[in-house]
């Protein structure tokens, strides 16, 4: 009995504190990374609003003016800030590349978890990751050397434009959209599936009255993320919309977006000139609709939970 006292003396003690030290240090790192995080978040709002603010506080560029005239320069005797032709070009740019890769996607999507899940991630899958690992600029190289000269050789004209801009953003956004929508529908529970089956309904008409509608919210989180990427890309677009400061009257017409114009004037001007300010106030309308995309995708995630 004496020999089991002392062997149980002998045993380590717990190693509670070893663990209490442990618990403490994570949460301390945590806390110290979400706090960065936050300050970094913060700091960029903060001077990205300033700069885009001063425009109509210190310069006094009519903020009606510069949402309302397609008037566009800067560098005239009495310049005029009129950045509706690059707001315009930026939202159809970029609907019309999410109209274009939201199909094309959601088949994707369903190819590889409907129809052959097996061999359709083995094949699909990982030409989905190639695509999204491409840099941007190899994706307007490629349509400035093959998507305009087509467009140029079937429609005329010059080939720069919306429909060269939509085309190239809508294979970018691809992969991502591709990749939302997948996992969503692998996150569909199977006893729906199996109920359809039951009741006598095909794959087909599981896919349509069951799997699409059940998980429509999802899927279109999937568009929204896309449509935000686009809306943020610059240089692809920039290589063969054409860059022309006006509001197109056809997909065939040049035009330019605000990443665009940002990215070509931003190290023509100097700090603190209207100018330059005023490509601040354009980054400012990209923030906020990044946060509108963000706050969509929110929603729509509430709604699928629910």
């Amino acid at each position: 009995m004496s020999l089991t006292n002392a062997e149980h003396a002998e045993q380590p003690r717990p190693k509670r504190e070893k663990h209490f030290y442990e618990d403490w240090i994570g949460k301390i790192y945590t806390s110290i990374c979400v706090v960065f995080l936050i300050v970094v978040i913060v700091s960029i709002v903060f001077f990205v609003a300033s700069k885009g603010l001063t425009t109509f506080v210190k310069d006094g560029v009519s903020l009606f003016q510069f949402f309302t005239s397609g008037n566009w320069s800067p560098t005239a005797p009495e310049p005029s800030f009129g950045a509706l032709p690059f707001i315009v070009g930026s939202f159809t740019v970029t609907i019309l590349a999410a109209l274009i890769a939201s199909p094309l996607a959601l088949c994707a999507a369903l190819f590889m978890t409907e129809i052959v899940p097996g061999k359709g991630k083995r094949i699909l899958q990982p030409a989905i990751e190639l695509l999204s690992g491409i840099p941007s600029v190899v994706y307007g190289f490629v349509g400035l050397t093959v998507i305009v000269p087509l467009i140029r050789s079937i429609f005329g004209g010059t080939g720069v434009g919306i429909l060269a801009g939509c085309l190239v953003l809508s294979v970018m956004i691809l992969p991502t959209i591709t990749s939302i929508m997948a996992d969503a529908i692998s996150s569909l529970p199977g006893g729906l599936r199996e109920s359809s089956y039951a009741l006598g309904a095909t794959r087909w008409q599981t896919i349509i009255g069951v799997v699409i509608p059940t998980m429509l919210p999802a899927l279109l989180t999937g568009v929204v993320l896309g449509m935000a990427r686009a809306f943020g890309e610059a240089l692809a677009v920039q290589m063969v919309i054409g860059n022309a400061p006006h509001i197109p009257g056809s997909l065939l017409e040049s035009a330019s977006t605000l990443t665009s114009v940002i990215t070509l004037s931003m190290g023509n001007t100097a700090t603190g000139s209207v100018h330059n300010n005023a490509l601040w106030s354009m980054a400012l309308v990209l923030l906020l609709m990044t946060f509108v995309f963000v706050l969509l995708v929110r929603l729509l995630e509430r709604r699928n939970r629910v």
